[in-house]
């Protein structure tokens, strides 16, 4: 008797835990696209990183290391074409960022307290002996 018992709760904890209902399970974060290939890019980085070192440490032959090296390269380049095509990094052309050289301020200039040299702008080390200066401000 005991052991129907025991037979009947088994099958019945093994029931419960194998018929999962559609709404139980926690929904699926809908990630945009462009996550998921970023992401997937930078496991494969990690990955080809980790074979170098097992290939390095002598723990893959030279054969397989480069098997699974073509593999993930294969696998990278046809992330980073998707990439593209949802036009991701890489996919614009560079931006062009002027900089203007900064106005230095009337009566700005600063002379290092070491060497002696003269600079036109505020600065946190000497440009020539590589000393701090005063907190980077006009003495």
């Amino acid at each position: 008797m005991i052991t129907f018992i025991a037979a009947l709760l088994t099958v019945g904890a093994v029931l419960y835990t194998l018929l999962i209902r559609a709404e139980d399970l926690p929904e699926e974060a809908s990630a945009a696209p462009m996550e998921a290939l970023e992401s997937r890019r930078a496991q494969i980085y990690e990955s080809l990183r980790d074979l170098q070192f097992e290939y390095r440490t002598g723990k893959l032959s030279e054969a397989d290391y480069q098997m699974t090296k073509l593999e993930l390269q294969k696998e990278l380049a046809r992330v980073l074409a998707r990439i593209d095509e949802l036009g991701g990094v890489g996919s614009e052309a560079p931006r062009q960022v002027e900089k203007t050289p900064p106005v230095p301020a009337a009566g700005a200039a600063v002379r290092c307290p070491h060497c002696g040299a003269d600079f036109d702008r505020p600065m946190k080390f000497c440009g020539e002996c590589g000393k701090p200066l005063a907190g980077g401000k006009a003495e």
